[in-house]
């Protein structure tokens, strides 16, 4: 009997040009690699100490001017200008402050494709897995590193199957699914693993939805999230390796929230009802589908509006879901209704550019990580949740069950 082999060790065989196991260490050509404002500079400096005078592949590398969106000090302001310079000398394509999240544009660009290998100094790159891509995050050393030589070393990953079973209901979306896996999982559960989602809720799924999950995928400790396609069913064919197995019947749930300081204390929103909220971010990489917005808008409007004290804010993710937002009117109705639209990019969910909420803030967010100081201020309480229980909550001021507005 041939052995197969795992999503990951399919698409790693294939980068590296040879045999790839879990555990392994390869040397493998990325198909796309990817640079922020927040881990460019620093590559740049290694590439300049490596000795490097000219990149391997420009056409390989995309590079984002999209953490600092705007800068926020000289400094930050310095690194755009020193990103700038060194797209131009090398004929790298940037996107300027405003042009959007990396792995979105690149999403959004069609320039990841099902069984491709991507690699960004940013953590949540893992977001292009949801194509059938093998994507992970790599430290400023090896950025620089892949610059020079088109190429990066990576351990193939040991994989947790994720079977999705069932239908999701009515009022729960992607953002509860990941949610309830980052709870059932850990947060370190699957440290240098890779998530592969597999059963009829997962091949249900849109890309926009699959996004997040292979987003969180990260904050579950892995390395890696990938749907699986027929495109990179054909790597592997033969018989499958024995994996550990996650299994998880989304038919059964409910919206959840993850409750300060960890995205894996999770509970279902009715544990969560009543805590009060008086800020709230949509968007950004986690949150920042077009239907995501759309969705919001839609409870926003059902509930009556903003209420009293609570401060929304709004953040797409790239220039593509911006201009499908602004054509269909959503980005003005966020604003009639005294919303704060910031500019494309990162922006308040990591606190490298604002609006950022005041000291002792109750935060709701659609953004990944919920960790203290994750918005700039250590007093501030962030809860994450789905755009939907985000909105509702915008309306009331605390946290309710989006299901209970119609």
């Amino acid at each position: 009997m041939v052995v197969g082999r795992t999503l990951s060790e399919a698409i790693l065989s294939s980068k590296s040009g040879g045999p790839a196991r879990a555990g392994d260490i390869v040397v493998c050509e990325p198909d796309l690699i990817l640079g922020t404002d927040g881990s460019t500079p620093m590559a740049i400096d290694y590439f300049e100490a490596m000795g490097g005078q000219a990149v391997a592949d420009a056409t390989r590398i995309l590079l984002a001017c999209d953490h600092y969106a705007p800068p926020t000090s000289t400094t930050t302001s310095g690194f755009h200008r020193r990103m700038e310079d060194f797209a131009r000398t090398h004929g790298i394509e940037i996107l300027p402050v405003g042009g959007g999240i990396s792995f979105q544009v690149a999403l959004d660009t069609d320039r990841v494709a099902p069984g491709d290998l991507v690699v960004g100094a940013d953590s949540h790159t893992v977001t292009c897995g949801a194509v059938g891509a093998f994507a992970t995050g790599v430290g400023s050393s090896d950025l620089a590193g892949a610059f020079l030589t088109g190429r990066v070393w990576l351990r193939v990953p040991h994989t947790i199957r994720v079977v999705l079973e069932g239908e999701i209901p009515t009022g729960v979306g992607a953002k509860d699914v990941a949610l309830e896996l980052v709870r059932v999982l850990g947060t370190g559960t699957a440290d240098y693993a890779a998530l592969e989602f597999h059963g009829p809720a997962a091949a249900a799924m849109p890309v926009a939805e699959r996004m997040v999950l292979s987003n969180m995928s990260v904050d579950m400790g892995a390395m890696a999230g990938l749907f699986d396609t027929a495109v990179v069913s054909d790597l592997h064919r033969a018989q499958r390796p024995a994996v550990r197995e996650h299994t998880l019947d989304v038919a059964t749930m409910e919206p959840q929230v993850a409750l300060p300081h960890d995205p894996g204390n999770s509970v279902p929103v009715g544990e969560a009802v009543g805590r009060p909220v008086d800020w709230v971010l949509l968007g950004t990489c986690t949150g920042g589908r077009v239907h995501d917005f759309r969705e919001a808008l839609r409870v926003l409007r059902a509930a009556g509006g903003l209420a009293p004290g609570v401060t929304l804010v709004v953040t797409p993710p790239s220039q593509a879901v911006r201009a499908a937002l602004e054509a269909d009117g959503t980005l003005e109705a966020f604003e009639t209704l005294g919303a704060v639209v910031t500019e494309t990019g990162c922006g308040p969910c990591c606190a490298t550019s604002g609006p950022l909420p005041p000291p002792n803030a109750k935060v709701l967010s659609t953004g990944s990580r919920n960790y203290r100081g994750r918005m700039g201020d250590p007093s501030v309480d962030i809860m994450l949740a789905s755009p939907a229980t985000c909105a509702a909550a915008a309306a009331s001021g605390r946290v309710v069950d989006p299901r209970s507005i119609s």
